[in-house]
């Protein structure tokens, strides 16, 4: 484009009221952060979810079909909340099912993951009818338009991975994100330090498989490494990461001196081997169960979470309770319960032995609970202890803030706390975490 017609868009944009509403993953959530950022120094006036706008962004998901039911109750409350809005669907489900979505009234532009950061350009173009902007995805490896810097948190996503090829049966992720590929590394210490520049103290590495990250020559671990050189960097979380990924010298770094945070996050999905075959998982239970006894014998207070597909093709009672036992048998402190549902490019949609909805929900809420007092018992077991919390803010009139393993803490104080890190001593449960009092 000229550079006569950057300056008219750039002028046209600044008129331009726009919004936006994440489902989905945490990638989603970083994804949007640097969408916000960018579209904000293209000249577009970024204005809260809930207030009229002149373009409203729903950033869509797919993984299950709540995701794909989201998208669509949002294009409908946008169309009764701000009917004059012109809405742009964009990520997963625009990637797999745009011609669908660009049916629904009100939507204006589709724009799947392929060219999604391109998304300040697709707006600012003259667009007179609906359009779809879905091309495949290359796989290779990308820089991103902004690092991402979001002044209502203090902990900040870094984006160093996408794409998937493990193509396990239940899931289309490797359609609508394509294939694996990896943040070039240049770009993306630069994204880290801008990020820590801007007052975040720490950054949770995401991607749809970032223990496969590959570029210049460097792994995961060897990202962690650089990070912890940055000054100004207190903390280094991993979100959800493959077991089958883990790098070795991981463990070993999740120490209460490093940065490295005492969190291991791995979807498992199941913890019968039968139905772990039919996913097409990589791994058996008991490997798994000795990969997270490893974790723990390196450092006793990790806190280790896994998720879990409830009701896939083919469990029944016996392996849903072999599942049910291998979860409550004390590697995990909490759980993300998932209920299947069939997706359109997932190969287990065509499997026998499906599994009754109400079933599924039963069983749903069977792990539910079972994660609910998890949860509870590794929350008492801190009873009394000081840890240090990274506060992020207020709520209700209390300071809020996380510990590196992932303990919420609530706690009173006249003094100015946030995105500071304190020491607090637990002192005991309360919902949604533990109270606390200043050390």
């Amino acid at each position: 484009m000229l550079e006569f017609d950057r300056l008219n868009l750039y002028f046209i944009s600044c008129m331009v009221k726009i919004s936006f509403h994440t489902f989905g993953c945490r990638l989603n959530q970083a994804e949007s952060s640097i969408l916000k950022q960018d579209l904000a120094q293209h000249g577009f006036d970024l204005v809260p979810a809930d207030e009229a706008a002149d373009i409203v962004v729903i950033h869509s998901c797919t993984v299950t079909e709540r995701g794909d039911a989201d998208t669509r109750r949002a294009v409908q409350r946008v169309r009764r909340k701000n009917a004059g809005a012109r809405i742009a669907v964009i990520g997963c489900q625009a990637q797999t099912q745009g011609e669908k979505l660009l049916k629904m009234e009100g939507v204006h532009w589709v724009v799947g993951n392929a060219v999604k950061m391109d998304l300040a350009d697709i707006l600012s173009q003259p667009a007179p009818q609906p359009v779809l902007y879905a091309p495949p995805i290359l796989e290779r490896s990308f820089t991103l338009p902004a690092p991402g810097i979001s002044a209502d948190r203090t902990r900040a996503n870094l984006k160093i991975q996408d794409g998937c090829d493990y193509h396990c049966s239940y899931c289309e992720i490797p359609h609508a994100r394509g294939g694996p590929r990896s943040r070039e590394f240049s770009d993306l210490l630069h994204g880290a330090s801008e990020l820590v520049n801007a007052g975040h103290k720490e950054l949770v590495l995401t991607g749809i498989n970032i223990g496969c990250y590959r570029s210049d020559g460097k792994s995961l671990l060897q990202v962690i490494e650089s990070l912890e050189g940055l000054p100004g960097l207190e903390r280094i979380r991993l979100s959800s990461i493959e077991a089958t990924t883990l790098p070795e010298g991981l463990f070993e770094k999740m120490i209460p001196a490093g940065k490295l945070c005492r969190y291991l996050h791995m979807p498992l999905q199941s913890g019968d081997d039968a139905i772990l075959k039919a996913m097409n998982r990589r791994y058996r239970a008991s490997d798994f169960f000795e990969i997270v006894r490893r974790a723990r014998k390196e450092n006793a207070d990790l806190c280790a979470g896994c998720d879990v597909i409830v009701g896939f093709p083919g469990e029944d009672e016996a392996s849903f309770e072999r599942t049910r036992r291998f979860l409550a048998g004390g590697l995990f402190d909490y759980l993300h319960v998932f209920s299947y549902s069939d997706r359109d490019h997932g190969r287990s949609r065509t499997l026998p032995g499906k599994v009754e909805r109400g079933v599924i929900l039963a069983r749903s809420r069977i792990l539910r609970d079972l994660s609910a007092r998890l949860r509870d018992d590794f929350f008492n077991r801190y009873a009394g202890r000081t840890l240090e919390v990274l506060i992020e803010g207020r709520k209700n009139g209390m300071w809020s803030g996380l510990t590196d393993n992932y303990i919420r803490v609530i706690l009173d104080s006249r003094r100015e706390l946030r995105n500071r890190i304190v020491p607090v001593t637990l002192t005991g449960r309360v919902k949604g975490g533990m109270r606390g009092i200043l050390a």
